[in-house]
Parts: structure tokens; sequence; C-alpha cells
């Protein structure tokens, strides 16, 4: 069997609660319970887990989102706190070698990031993508692990959107473009 990882994208409080600044609201609350499960059950089994988390600075003007969002996941607020119980699963396990929490500036978790050079040290073949928003940076996330070679599973009980036709049509593209099992 390949040696496989979790990439959590970017379930915070700016993401997911009701009053988050970039909220999916009822759809990104529903996936809690599955977000935590798969999330325990990958660090129990000391598969490697990645915590993939938006930061962005405060009035960045040059920042391409800037143009196409309000402010969100700003460093330094509670907006970027991982939202809910994963918060508490984090914490029993930071500082564990299995878990790992970058920050990311762009869509994609591998985009400017050391990802790709953690999982190929590790061996990893195949990626797990849960997340927030199905269709923005678990899209592009899944994006670049095809461009790079690695398998992916899409867990669509772990993944939501604000955007309802969007999220549907990102599951069709995972599998039928990507290559990604949806299960």
């Amino acid at each position: 069997m390949s040696k496989r990882a979790l990439i959590n994208v970017d379930y915070t409080y700016d993401f997911v609660a009701t009053d988050g600044a970039l909220t999916c609201g009822e759809p990104g609350q529903a996936i809690e319970e599955k977000v935590v499960g798969l999330t325990q059950e990958f660090i129990h089994a000391e598969d490697y887990v990645v915590f993939a988390i938006d930061a962005h600075k405060e009035g960045d003007e040059f920042h391409p989102e800037s143009k196409l969002f309000p402010p969100h996941n700003i460093i330094g607020t509670s907006g970027r706190d991982l939202y809910g119980r994963l918060a508490d699963v984090y914490a029993e396990n930071v500082g564990k070698d299995n878990v790992y929490y970058f920050d990311k500036t762009r869509y994609s978790a591998f985009a400017g990031t050391d990802l790709e050079i953690k999982l190929r040290e590790r061996g990893i073949e195949e990626v797990h993508i849960i997340g927030v928003c199905t269709d923005i940076c678990v899209l592009h996330t899944a994006v670049d692990a095809y461009n790079k070679g690695f398998q992916i599973v899409i867990h669509k009980d772990a993944v939501a959107s604000f955007n309802k036709q969007g999220h549907e049509w990102a599951l069709g593209h995972f599998r039928d473009s990507l290559g990604a099992m949806v299960r």
C-alpha cells in the first residue's frame, strides 16, 4: 500500500463560522465531524497530516485575492484559528513528527510552499484532501497534486463550499479530469 498524507485545507473560523469573513456557513459546519474524524484517523495511523492554512496580511492591495474577496484569514486574527473541534485535535497533537502546520498565501497548498518537498522526503504517493472551499483552494491543491504525480483521494463528505454549483462541478472534475478517487 502506498504511503499517504491527509491535507486539511483552510478549515478555519473565517471560512466556516457563521460570522466568518468568507464563510461557507452551514455546508462547512456540516462537515466538521468528518473533518475531525479523518484527521484523528490519519494521526493515529501515523500517516502524515498537513494543515495548510490561508494567511493574508492586512491591507495587502497587491495580493490577487484582494480584488476578488473581502479580507479574510488575516495574520494575527482569530479568523485564522482552526474551526471547532479541529482546533482541539491540532492542539493535542502539535509537535508530533507526523503533524505539519504551515501558512499558504495562494489557493493551492503547493504554491510557494515546501509541501511537495515534505511529501517526497516521506515517500508519500497518495494525498487525501479535505476542507474548504471545494471549488477554490481544495480544487487548486488537487490540480497541483495531479500535476506533480500524486494519487488523489477527495472525501466528498469532508469538503464544502459557499457555491453549491461550484462544489458539485469540482467533485466531478476531481473524478473525471484528475482521476481522483472521490469517496
